[in-house]
């Protein structure tokens, strides 16, 4: 089964964010980020029906957010970090951010890294213009 992923210069900012705007997505995300390689559909804490987990999976590998490979009868993902770090700088380290040291974070410094994240997908929208 070939499985369509997008080109590195055809990744699209609004298809990131709306991949990256479901909290179950994020945290794919982070899971993969923290594996630092590829892993099987089965080891992500995902919950929901596995149509659910599938929905998930596509979303993130149509926006161009995970590189999905058929081995065997099993699905590996794996994070297209160089991917999108070449196209948007700054933007999944922004999106990876500690969210538990935002939570504990005094509001002036909470308020200082979402301006910093905001500021990296500025950055990010304006190279990619």
């Amino acid at each position: 089964m070939l499985l369509h992923h997008p080109p590195r210069d055809e990744l699209d900012l609004p298809s990131i964010l709306h991949a990256l705007s479901d909290p179950q997505r994020l945290g794919i995300v982070r899971q993969l980020a923290a594996q630092g390689g590829a892993c099987a559909c089965y080891s992500l804490a995902i919950e929901g029906t596995k149509s659910t987990r599938t929905h998930h999976l596509r979303v993130l590998r149509e926006a161009g957010l995970i590189h999905q490979e058929m081995v065997g009868t099993s699905k590996f993902n794996a994070l297209r970090r160089a991917d999108i770090d070449a196209r948007f700088p700054g933007l999944l380290d922004a999106v990876l951010a500690d969210k538990a040291s935002l939570a504990v974070a005094p509001p002036a410094q909470a308020n200082a890294s979402l301006v910093d994240a905001h500021a990296a997908v500025a950055r990010a929208t304006l190279r990619s213009a």
